[in-house]
């Protein structure tokens, strides 16, 4: 509300909605339970949210529109974007010559306003409507995709056919044709816009026996989003291999290539994975924004005693510092956000990656190509002979990157680098088992981190407290009593709280967001190579030895920092235990 609640008293009473004697217990609810009186009011059921909002619609002289029925035609709904419209929940709905009427939650957001003036170029009415107006016309945006390849599919069904089976020259010759054809061409560049559009990190195109499947994997999880006909499938898989340079008439073996796709609003490098399967051939296509994003270790969700220690090691002029977790666990995100502490005019940083998936300024970068031979063995040989201060390698994968890393760190480099492992412990014996000398991994290794991405909830989220057969069921796999220490530390709970009363939240479903999830942020743990641990590299001791040995030390397991996540209400305890234990 953008009124003072003496206002708003004055108005509900002169409105004869509600009596004093109601106002003054809604009231002292709300100081109670520490919440905003409109809230009381309409949890009370004294007053609906709609008429609310038309009282402050009233008082602050702007017009309010109910959304929760209309349909708002495709060509006004696309003036504002849709991540625009859902982060700053504002709708157009309504256009005269150059004037666009747009509904919000919050009239007075002047930033957003006058963006979207800027950027459509329309003179701007804002008007108050209902969160469920705002969402109806989210809705609304999801079937503009089914909209637009329907329109595409019904215009050009008699242009888009088969591939017929024909001699290796005349079949290579109608792939061609095939992926210069315009409805091809549109489908492709609607599924990539709508795939932008939706956050999405990769897209899936899966031929079947009658059909094409198209999934979108948004926050870590697939979802459909489209089934297109089987005529279709040669002529997008013939599209894309044009665009990324791959051979047309190779249907046997797998292919990979890359290609850009770049608009006034976003750059994108996607990389494409090409797989035959029994239908036909699977394709993946990753997404990679090209653009400067500038990231912060806090802003992935590293805090604390963890950060802390990740910040003292990047201060240290040599020695390793190891990135570790499954592939998409956000590895490379983090790596960059140490580039860019350490990214200052005195120190030269170079790096070797497959592929670069962000441009930073003044720091040289450098893609692997395995067909040529540059490899990041290769590769980080050359580097070295660069006057580097850092050196970034995108992946420790064989015996000769792992000793060059050494090496590289041994002879007054910082090195930064990724290991598929498990856990922070675990890739000790890992290097171990790439022929790493325990001696040299103990004298050059500065610190591990280990991490995973966990979805963050909604807005709209709801509290819980765990029951007794919750908790037995999670001391599995970790100790309770542990987690409600550190709980404390952090001062989430009171010095005197048990499991009984600490508040957790759960996923809420809604019709715009019906997995009540949107985002990712980071869940992490960090080992510091201290003198113990040093010891016990070179003794080879195994990586649970390690693990318990570091948590004597302080260190905060991934499961650990989850629990401190969740109890903020950053994300679930489900989400949590799907990433780790699942």
């Amino acid at each position: 509300m953008k009124v003072e609640p003496g206002q708003l008293k004055a108005f509900l009473l002169d409105a004869s909605l509600i009596t004093e004697e109601q106002f003054g217990e809604a009231q002292k609810k709300a100081k109670g339970c520490d919440k905003k009186i409109e809230d009381v009011l309409i949890s009370d059921g004294l007053i609906s949210q709609e008429e609310l909002i038309k009282l402050e619609a009233y008082i602050l002289g702007i017009p309010f529109v109910n959304l929760e029925k209309e349909i708002i035609l495709p060509e006004i709904l696309k003036i504002i974007p849709e991540p625009i419209a859902r982060s700053n929940n504002i709708i157009a709905f309504r256009k005269s010559g150059q004037n666009l009427e747009v509904a919000m939650l919050d009239p007075e957001d002047l930033r957003t306003i006058e963006f979207i003036k800027k950027t459509s170029d329309y003179k701007i009415l804002p008007r108050l409507t209902t969160p469920e107006g705002i969402k109806n016309v989210l809705r609304q945006y999801q079937q503009t995709l089914e909209v637009e390849f329907g329109e595409i599919i019904k215009k050009d069904a008699g242009i888009i056919q088969p591939i017929k089976e024909t001699e290796e020259v005349e079949e290579k010759e109608e792939l061609r044709k095939a992926a210069e054809e315009l409805p091809v061409i549109r489908i492709v560049d609607t599924l990539l816009k709508h795939a932008i559009l939706q956050r999405a990190s990769d897209i899936h195109i899966e031929p079947t026996e009658k059909e094409v499947i198209v999934r979108y994997r948004i926050d870590g999880i697939l979802h459909d989003a489209m089934v297109l006909p089987r005529q279709a499938s040669s002529g997008i898989v013939a599209r894309i291999k044009v665009l990324s340079n791959l051979k047309l008439d190779e249907h046997r073996l797998p292919q990979d290539g890359r290609f850009k796709v770049e608009t006034e609003d976003y750059k994108y490098s996607i990389r494409v994975s090409i797989l035959p399967v029994f239908d036909g051939e699977k394709i993946v296509m990753r997404l990679l924004p090209e653009t400067s994003r500038a990231y912060t270790l806090e802003g992935l969700g590293l805090r604390g005693e963890a950060l802390e220690k990740i910040q003292d090691n990047l201060r240290k002029p040599v020695g390793m510092i190891l990135v570790t977790g499954p592939t998409g666990s956000g590895k490379t995100t983090t790596l960059y956000a140490m580039m860019e502490i350490l990214n200052t005019p005195s120190v030269n940083i170079s790096t070797v990656e497959d592929p670069v998936e962000y441009r930073m300024p003044r720091v040289n970068q450098t893609q692997v190509n395995p067909k040529i031979g540059f490899t990041f063995s290769s590769g980080l040989r050359s580097l070295v002979r660069q006057d580097p201060d850092v050196l970034m390698v995108g992946e420790i994968r064989d015996n000769e990157t792992v000793s060059l890393a050494i090496n590289a760190a041994l002879t007054g480099h910082l090195v930064l680098s990724t290991l598929h492992t498990n856990s922070a412990a675990g890739s000790i014996p890992r290097l171990i088992d790439m022929k790493a000398e325990p001696f040299l991994i103990s004298s050059t290794l500065n610190c591990i981190l280990a991490q995973r991405l966990v979805r963050k909830l909604c807005d709209e989220k709801e509290k819980y407290n765990l029951k007794e057969a919750e908790l037995k069921n999670i001391e599995k796999y970790c100790d309770l009593n542990r987690i409600l220490k550190i709980l404390k530390e952090e001062k989430i709970v009171s010095q005197k709280a048990t499991w009984k009363n600490v508040d957790f939240y759960r996923a809420k479903p809604t019709k715009e967001n019906p997995e009540g999830y949107k985002g990712r942020v980071g869940i992490y743990e960090v080992l510091s190579v201290t003198e113990t641990i040093k010891e016990m590299i070179i003794k080879q001791a195994s990586s649970d030895q390690i693990q318990e040995q570091a948590q004597k030390e302080g260190m905060r397991t991934m499961l650990e920092d989850g629990f401190v996540k969740a109890a903020q209400g950053l994300t679930s305890i489900e989400e949590i235990l799907r990433v780790i234990i699942e």
